[in-house]
This record gives C-alpha cells, sequence and structure tokens, in this order.
C-alpha cells in the first residue's frame, strides 16, 4: 500500500448551503405545524475534489474474503441485547426466508403496562423470555412454552424523580443474563440482579445519583465476573463514568470516569494510545478549562463489545457538557472516544478521541462490533463503529489506530479524518457560535446514527446500519451549572436532510468501504437491527412498521403494521418447539418520538432539544404504546 492511501482520510458527502423555510407555529389554532422543509444539497463535493486537501481513501480491489465475527456457535437463545460480545446481533437460525418470510404471522402479544419509549431488547433463556419496559423498568418473565403467559413479575419502585431528570425519554435499552441472574438497571441509578427461576432480588446496588441529574437508561453487560454499567446525564454536567461490579454480590470492582486526572480515569502503565494527541499526563484534567471537567459529562449509556481472548472491553463515552462549546476551550478529554479497557482492573489500554472538542453533540456511545477482517491485503482485528459524527470508522483492536474512515451519510460538520494524526478535520463553516444561528449542520445533534444498534451477518459480509437523515441549525447560548439541572448552553432545531427523507436502513460492506444497497424511509430509524441465517433483516419504523429485507438485495419481503412506533431491538430465537421466532417492542419514544411519549407541544420546535421541529407530522401517524409482539411461521 502506498503513503498517500496509507494517509487517506475521508471525503465529504454533502455541504447544503441555503436554511429552507420553517414554520415554528400553526397557521391557524389547532393546526400542527408543518414538517421542515430538507436541507437542499447544492454543493455536492466528491472524494476527488476534496481529495487536494485530504486524501480520499481507496476501496479494497475486490472482495477476497469475508469478515468474520468473534462470536461463538448460536445456540437459539438471546442472553444479551447485542446477542454476543462482539455485538453482532446476529441469529443464525434459518426457518425463516426471503421466501416465505411472507407467511410470517403474530403469535402472541403481551402488554407492558407502560405507554413509553420502548427501547429494550426481551432476553431468551431456555423457555423463558424476559422484558424490561421503559420506566417505571417493570420486568417480566413469560413462559414461552405457554403462549407467552406471565411467569413472574418484578418492579422496583425507582425514585419518581428520575423521570424529571431524564433528558430523552424514560427509556431503557434491556437487561442481561448469567450465573442464573437477570440483571438490569432502573431509570433512578440502580443496578439489580434478580433470580431469573423466581424473580426474587439477590443484590440492587446504587450506582447514580439523580440529585446531580445522573440516570441509568443503558443495559448492563455482563463478562468476566462483571456487571458493566455506565450512567446517563451529560445534559446536566455529571462527571461521566463506568462501573464495574462483582456478578456474585453487586460489590463495586473499579470505576473509571472519563474527564479528571489520570488516577481517576484509571490510565496508568499499560496505557498505550496510538495517537500523539491522546499521550501525556493528566489529560483529562489540562484539556478543559480549570475545574471545568468535574462538570465535563462523557457520560457512558450505550453499548460496550468484549474481546475474550483480550481480556478487554471496548466502549464510548459521551458528549462534553455544556453542549456550548465556546465555555470549554480544549479537546475535553476523554470525551467523545472509545476506551479499551482490561476488565479485571479497568486500566486502560487505548483511547481514540472521535470528536475532539465536540460542537455538534456527538457522543461516541454507539455499538462496536468485532470483527477478523481483511485490510491492506492481510487479516486484521478490527472494530466497526458507525460513528455519531457521520463516519463509518474500522479501527485495529489491538492499538486504536483509524484504518479508514468513510461517510456514511451527508456530513458537513466536518471535512474528514486525517489519519496521520486520527484528527477530525473540523469545517469552520459549521462551527458554533454564541447568540449566532448556524444553519444547515449535517449531521444533527442526535447524529448520523444515534444509539440503535446495527447488526452484521457473516453470511452475507454487511452490516446493516439503521440511522437517519437529518440536519440542524445551531446557537450557542450561555449558561450556568446548578447541579441537577440542564446544562445545556444551545438552541437547536433539526430537520430533513438532502433529499427530505429522515431515515435510511444502508447495508454496508466494509471491505469495499461502501453501501451495498441503501432503503430510505420517510422517518428516522430509531429501532435497532437483527440479522438471521435466512438472510433476512428485520428493524422498525417510527410509525410502527416491523419490516423484513431480503439481506442481499434489501427487497422488502414482509411487513406488518403495529399499534405504536417501534424504536426498539428486534431479536430472533429458538422457541422449546424447536422453531425460528421474532420479537420485538412497539412504543414510540426516546428522544426522535418524544413528541409523542412526552405529549409535547409540536409548536416549539426547539422542544425534545431541538428533535420536535422536524418530528411535527408523528403525532398523527402513531400514538404512544408499549407491547411485546412475537412472530414465526405457521407450524
Amino acid at each position: 500500500m502506498n503513503r498517500k492511501t496509507l494517509i487517506a482520510a475521508a471525503a465529504i458527502v454533502a455541504v447544503p448551503v441555503a436554511a429552507a423555510g420553517i414554520a415554528l407555529f400553526p397557521d391557524r389554532e389547532g393546526a400542527s405545524p408543518p414538517v421542515p422543509e430538507p436541507v437542499p444539497a447544492e454543493a455536492v463535493f466528491t472524494r476527488a475534489q476534496i481529495g487536494r486537501a485530504v486524501a480520499a481513501p481507496t476501496p479494497a480491489a475486490g472482495r477476497t474474503v469475508a469478515p468474520q465475527s468473534a462470536a461463538p456457535a448460536d445456540d437459539g437463545q438471546w442472553v444479551m441485547p447485542a446477542k454476543d460480545y462482539a455485538a453482532t446481533r446476529f441469529s443464525a437460525l434459518g426457518e425463516i426466508n426471503p421466501a416465505n418470510a411472507k407467511n410470517l404471522q403474530e403469535v402472541f402479544s403481551f402488554s407492558l403496562g407502560v405507554d413509553k419509549g420502548q427501547e429494550a431488547a426481551p432476553l431468551v433463556v431456555g423457555s423463558t423470555m424476559y422484558v424490561v419496559s421503559a420506566f417505571p423498568n417493570y420486568v417480566y418473565a413469560l413462559d414461552l412454552r405457554r403462549n407467552g403467559a406471565l411467569k413472574w413479575k418484578y418492579a422496583p419502585k425507582p425514585l419518581p424523580a428520575a423521570a424529571g431528570v431524564a433528558c430523552c425519554d424514560v427509556v431503557n435499552r434491556g437487561a442481561a443474563f448469567a450465573d442464573g441472574k437477570i440483571v438490569f438497571n432502573t431509570l433512578d441509578g440502580q443496578t439489580i440482579a434478580l433470580d431469573a427461576e423466581t424473580g426474587k432480588p439477590r443484590w440492587k446496588t446504587r450506582l447514580a445519583d439523580i440529585n446531580k441529574g445522573e440516570t441509568i437508561t443503558m443495559a448492563p453487560l455482563i463478562a468476566g465476573g462483571k456487571v458493566l454499567v455506565g450512567d446517563s446525564g451529560g445534559e446536566f454536567g455529571v462527571h461521566g463514568w463506568l462501573t464495574a461490579l462483582d456478578l456474585g454480590t453487586g460489590k463495586i470492582a473499579w470505576r473509571a470516569y472519563h474527564t479528571g486526572p489520570d488516577d481517576q480515569v484509571l490510565i496508568g502503565k499499560d496505557f498505550h494510545p496510538f495517537y500523539a494527541a491522546d499521550r501525556g499526563k493528566n489529560l483529562g484534567v489540562s484539556t478543559w478549562p480549570p475545574d471545568a471537567w468535574k462538570i465535563g459529562g462523557g457520560s457512558m449509556w450505550g453499548w460496550i463489545a468484549f474481546d475474550p481472548a483480550a481480556n478487554t472491553i471496548y466502549y464510548g463515552t459521551a458528549n462534553p457538557g455544556p453542549w456550548n462549546a465556546q465555555q470549554r476551550p480544549g479537546d475535553n478529554k476523554w470525551t467523545a472516544g472509545i476506551f479499551a479497557r482490561d476488565i479485571a482492573t479497568g486500566q486502560a489500554k487505548w483511547f481514540y478521541q472521535f470528536s475532539p472538542h465536540d460542537q455538534h453533540d456527538y457522543d461516541a456511545i454507539n455499538e462496536q462490533i468485532l470483527l477478523d477482517m481483511p485490510f491492506a491485503g492481510k487479516m486484521r482485528p478490527v472494530i466497526f463503529r458507525a460513528e455519531r459524527n457521520g463516519y463509518v470508522y474500522i479501527l485495529d483492536r489491538n492499538t486504536g489506530q483509524v484504518l479508514s474512515a468513510d461517510p456514511f451519510g451527508p456530513v458537513n460538520s466536518s471535512k474528514g479524518v486525517d489519519l496521520r494524526t486520527g484528527r477530525l478535520v473540523v469545517n469552520p463553516e459549521k462551527e458554533t457560535k454564541l447568540g449566532q444561528v448556524i444553519h444547515d449542520i449535517c449531521p444533527t445533534a442526535s447524529g448520523a446514527k444515534d444509539w440503535n444498534p446495527s447488526a452484521f451477518s457473516p453470511r452475507t459480509g454487511l452490516i446493516y446500519i439503521p440511522h437517519e437523515n437529518l440536519c440542524m441549525d445551531w446557537m450557542n447560548l450561555e449558561v450556568n451549572y446548578i447541579a441537577g439541572t440542564p446544562y445545556v448552553g444551545a438552541e437547536v432545531k433539526m430537520k430533513p436532510g438532502p433529499g427530505g427523507h429522515r431515515g435510511v436502513l444502508t447495508a454496508w460492506d466494509p471491505v469495499m468501504r461502501r453501501p451495498a444497497w441503501e432503503v430510505k424511509e420517510d422517518l428516522p430509524v430509531w429501532s435497532g437491527a437483527v440479522a438471521t441465517g435466512g438472510d433476512l433483516v428485520f428493524y422498525g419504523t417510527m410509525d410502527g412498521s416491523f419490516k423484513a429485507l431480503d439481506a442481499r438485495t434489501g427487497k422488502l419481503v414482509w411487513q406488518k403494521k403495529l399499534p405504536s412506533g417501534i424504536i426498539g431491538q428486534p431479536i430472533s430465537y429458538r422457541g422449546p418447539d424447536g422453531h425460528q421466532y421474532v420479537a420485538v417492542l412497539s412504543g414510540v419514544g426516546g428522544w426522535a418520538g418524544a413528541i409523542v411519549s412526552g405529549a409535547l407541544d409540536p409548536r416549539d420546535g426547539s422542544s425534545a432539544l431541538g428533535f420536535v421541529n422536524t418530528m411535527t407530522d408523528l403525532v398523527r401517524r402513531t400514538t404512544a404504546g408499549g407491547t411485546l409482539h412475537v412472530f414465526a411461521l405457521p407450524h
């Protein structure tokens, strides 16, 4: 590989240059405001054009070896939201396929008793399914031998005040199973282990303090005898962290903070970041104004992957606070980046910052999929990240080196990634400013893709990315920190991206570094995806359509309209009868659907941190809900 290719960086896709006219208030009483006009794509920069400033990447010459994951053989269960430690969200079951998917029928449903945003993945352990609801975080055990009959219910009774502190709906992303325990988090900051057979608590540990603005919405990861949990609350000036609990007792084994001195961040002699910008002593302090790191955010509310062979976890850190970046000059480490840590001790091995001095709320909490794939003529252990800042990153799993970074949607907030330094090349025209509206920043604050996880199929070699096509207008505001209250400092209004559609499902070829196919959706795709051994991909839409696509072509082969929009994580499992099933939760909400689940006023475009501006039509297209749906072929 020549030097130019080695230092290549990703080019931007489109630079919208004109703001669309946006009606923020109804033109007559009682009428909903129209959906904003899409950002026009009036200036499109090709890779050849941008290459004069930042060399564009060269796709692989051809696919000779398909990427593979480190996932174990499929036993038909689903014991963690990501399916496996490699985070593939792939079920090897193939009874349902493109030829017969049209015959899928709903075999049972179950009401969760909570009409809020349902983002969790159900779990299946043996003949029992476990489901966690949105706040107040009920846990249900359902008997799959008796058509989903209730075995037990656990009501944790979290503090009611937690619902008032949560940033973006009162969601929960699911539980995990290990050692006879179902472990889950509550919105008010508890981690609870239940006996999987009886539903009785084995232990409870309070980790977060809602008086500081801390909540917990993530699903725990259980690995190496540890339960890994991080906090939410980047919009409240929290001091972000990841904590490891002992699976047997619930006692804290270690806690790593994401801002502050090295001893709090657990950076020691084994820390060897690839890039010079991440080397130095106490960068978690020196890259901030004095004491700003103490309220600098960097929470951890997303996904963790685990490599058992390396005894290493990989996870991303969220945005710095406040959103007004002018109040926190510096790179603001260790926010908006990815850590590799020893799971036993929590000691950091390496770190890479996707968005230094993040100006656009590009939390780096998205899933990472662990693959072994060909790169530059040899197999490499890599991490695949469809990042919020708009780029698909391939990183070396051992070192944190960025091997490639390619845009997977409209990007103009940056001009690419310089692989010599690892640095994101910020577009000065889209830098945020105090008291001045910067129009048409792409991607939006929720990113080209938010938390909702992708799926990888070893059969097709493709990664199926559910994401959005949104841009935004942004104005910085002065803000002061008061514990337990919002610490944002920006007014944001989101809008459709180029083309007018707000969502996309992209089948990404990681070897060729480009889409194999894409399906455009009118609304943001806020659900997760699951891929199956029958060459199908399942996902849901925010107006309630649960869909199955041919994984090789993207052809729609089946869909079912559900009573509420879908933002949950579908799964596929083998039932006690030996047949394949597919399950998903309906219940619109989350940040994108807060206008429905929170009954927000559609006339206030800045509500829900600007998401309401582009989602005013959702109230006419679906209703709040909370139901488990299970599908199978007739048998």
